[in-house]
């Protein structure tokens, strides 16, 4: 029953703002577009090295992490925008708060992905996962997160519906949870327009990167995506949602429990292992929501099978329901220990990876462009059929992807710790393991090929579908009583149904759920002094290895290699004493590293002469037959940037890496004394005199630095 005050409300008409919610669906599909060129090319090039085309902005070191920001922040990001736009106003009975903030949100967002399109491949980058961008475009990515989420709750704040629905539960649980990850993990200090160091080093690196890398698919590819699904599903079903108090416990547990899991990114590392423990603990528990709103979503088709036979829309629901339930099973699998260790650092965590963005993420912005675009643009969809050949087309596609990436880490997993009868590596030669698997390449490359060839039909109907549009769309008035205030609930109501009409006191209690696992996980990595053990011993980089290890992270290499040796006999046997963390006290980022399409390299340093690395660099092959690194000649002409070095060392100083002053004064003359160094060691043997100022030297003198500390007994 109504109170009197709402019933004495006069009607008033209003219109949504179907602009803005067009603007970021064709953002979407035009991203979407390049984001799938992307991984196909980088999938191609781990298939063919030539296919890194010998330039700089070209190789996979470069063009991953742009692939990656594409996917996740251009076609997931403006996707979960369209639909936020969409839904939001009509389950809240309200045009959005702000046309202006609307139009400066959109273009905003597309200004920072054209940031970073530009900037990637040039190698701006902090060398974070899924948070690369430097520190002016971090900045930009702030103030547009904080201008979206002012136009939200504006909007919210002017609702004419006095309960919000559950869709607007997990948008409200983005917002926040985005905004506090982002703001904690991308804390740099400028060196310069377009470098930056993060404030966070080695294991309290490590800790935040993967709280926020683990939690950015949380809250951007997970809590938005089960948003949207809550309301474009039963709409396009035409039935309600199964259960509302399922959507009540798969909400509360789902952001309490994700919000821990990030440490099973870091399982068997030198971080401490109650931390270790904790992720795991989390992981496992996580099952348990994450099916809850897979359930929630199947069952809301119970009556509805027959339509989804025949509607493509509804298939694609479907599949991306079934695919994140098959993710949210297979993430919790590889955070027990025992499988973490056979399936970390291998193509398995890629397919994993990609079984939710292609199959979770892309068939729920796939269903939800088929139902949207027709009502946006008042028509019918050009054609039914195609929208059928593209499910089944980028279906398959989907699945060739998984399985051949399966296959691909089980053997590498396999393969780095079998062991001969006498107690010897069966495959001591690292690239013994890549060699193998490289079918597995091609074969990835043709399902991301195939997920492509769907993605084209998709556009080319959506195309057709908008060219059937009428010239002039009328704007739809609609009719709603004003909403007054926000306290006055109906009688008898739930205490959740009452706190669904206090959407400021849901509000902070989301933000208090998330907080806590936030809190007990990453203060004792600030406040314990046994949490980060230190080393006096352990002496900080040269201002040229430094240089040289900007470089590194500047060509991404730490893509394909990791610096941690995990305590396993057979890594031991491979690459030496597990690492330990005072060894990466002064590495900002952390390269502990996520994948070994390559050796680690935590205690490289001395293990080749000068000569060695000089020659890998400009071919692979050279030294190492069968590689499929991609040659780097541009670092044989480029010249090394002495000039910054003071720069570099002076915000490390401030930052506590115990640089002296004269170190800091004097860091481009050091710097030039030991590229001189190495120069005449080359010289001795045959290497012209010339590339002492290039930044191959300072690259080798990083590489030659590389576990060295260890060597010389400074970490025990």
């Amino acid at each position: 029953m109504s109170t009197s005050h709402e019933t004495s409300s006069a009607l008033e008409q209003f219109s949504y703002d179907d602009d803005i919610v067009k603007k970021f669906v064709i953002a979407t599909l035009i991203w979407g577009a390049i984001a799938l060129l992307l991984g196909v090319l980088i999938a191609s090039q781990l298939a063919n090295w030539k296919l890194n085309l010998g330039l700089p902005w070209t190789t996979f070191g470069r063009l991953r992490p742009l692939h990656t920001n594409a996917a996740i922040f251009a076609f997931a990001g403006n996707g979960v925008f369209a639909g936020i736009y969409y839904s939001t106003q009509r389950l809240l009975k309200a045009r959005m708060f702000s046309d202006t903030l609307s139009r400066i949100h959109f273009w905003g967002w597309q200004t920072i992905i054209v940031l970073a399109a530009i900037t990637l491949p040039l190698g701006y980058t902090i060398g974070k996962e899924y948070a690369e961008l430097e520190w002016p475009i971090s900045l930009l990515i702030t103030v547009i997160w904080v201008i979206f989420g002012v136009n939200f709750f504006g909007t919210l704040a002017r609702r004419r519906e006095r309960h919000i629905y559950v869709a607007i539960w997990f948008y409200l649980a983005t917002i926040i949870t985005v905004g506090l990850l982002h703001v904690i993990n991308t804390i740099q200090v400028p060196v310069s327009f377009w470098k930056s160091y993060p404030i966070y080093a080695g294991v309290q690196d490590a800790l935040i990167q993967w709280w926020y890398g683990h939690n950015a698919v949380a809250f951007v590819l997970t809590t938005p995506f089960l948003g949207l699904m809550y309301y474009f599903l039963p709409k396009a079903a035409e039935r309600p949602v199964y259960s509302y108090r399922l959507s009540i416990v798969h909400f509360w547990s789902l952001v309490f429990i994700y919000i821990w899991a990030g440490p099973h990114h870091l399982l068997y590392t030198a971080l401490p292992e109650w931390a270790q423990t904790v992720g795991v603990v989390f992981s496992v528990m996580l099952i348990a929501p994450s099916w809850g709103g897979m359930i929630n979503g199947l069952l809301t088709l119970n009556g509805a099978w027959d339509k989804v036979r025949k509607d493509p829309v509804l298939k694609f629901f479907v599949a991306g329901l079934t695919f994140y339930g098959m993710a949210t099973f297979e993430g919790p699998l590889l955070s027990i220990k025992s499988v973490s260790a056979l399936g970390h650092y291998t193509d398995w965590i890629v397919g994993h990876v990609h079984g939710g963005a292609l199959g979770w993420n892309g068939f729920l912005i796939f269903a939800m462009v088929y139902w949207i675009v027709p009502r946006l643009w008042k028509t019918t969809l050009y054609s039914t059929r195609l929208a059928g050949a593209h499910f089944w087309i980028g279906l398959m596609g989907t699945v060739l992807y998984l399985v051949s990436m399966w296959i691909a880490g089980v053997t590498q997993g396999l393969m780095w710790r079998a062991m001969d009868g006498t107690g010897k590596l069966l495959y001591p030669d690292f690239v013994e393991t890549v060699l193998r698997i490289v079918p597995l390449y091609y074969a990835r490359a043709l399902g991301g090929g195939l997920y492509l060839v769907g993605f084209v039909i998709m556009l080319y109907n959506v195309y057709r579908t908008i060219k059937t549009a009428p010239k002039v769309i009328e704007t739809e008035v609609v009719s709603a009583r004003r909403l007054h205030g926000d306290a006055i609930q109906n009688a008898g109501e739930t205490p959740h149904r009452m706190l669904e009409g206090l959407p400021t006191v849901f509000a902070v209690l989301t933000g208090v759920t998330v907080l806590i696992g936030t809190a007990i996980e990453l203060v004792p990595a600030f406040l314990a002094s046994d949490y980060v053990p230190t080393s006096s011993e352990v002496k900080p980089y040269s201002a040229l290895q430094l240089h040289g290890r900007d470089i590194y992270v500047r060509e991404g290499c730490y893509a394909c290699h990791s610096q941690m040796i995990r305590p396993m006999v057979s890594e031991t046997m491979r690459y030496g004493e597990p690492s330990k963390v005072e060894e990466s006290m002064y590495d900002r980022p952390f390269q502990w590293g996520s994948k070994r399409t390559g050796p680690d390299l935590a205690r490289l340093g001395g293990k080749y002469p000068d000569l060695w690395h000089f020659r890998h660099m400009a071919d692979p092959r050279e030294v190492v037959s069968g590689s499929i690194m991609p040659a780097y000649p541009w670092l044989y002409k480029d010249k090394t940037e002495y000039s910054i070095m003071k720069k570099k060392l002076r915000v490390m100083q401030a930052l506590g890496v115990p640089y002296s002053d004269a170190e800091v004064a004097r860091a481009e003359e050091n710097a030039r004394a030991e590229a001189k160094e190495i120069t005449a060691r080359l010289v001795d043997q045959g290497v012209n005199p010339k590339v002492e100022d290039k930044e191959i030297i300072a690259l080798i003198a990083y590489l030659q630095r590389l576990g060295e500390d260890h060597k010389k007994g400074r970490v025990r």
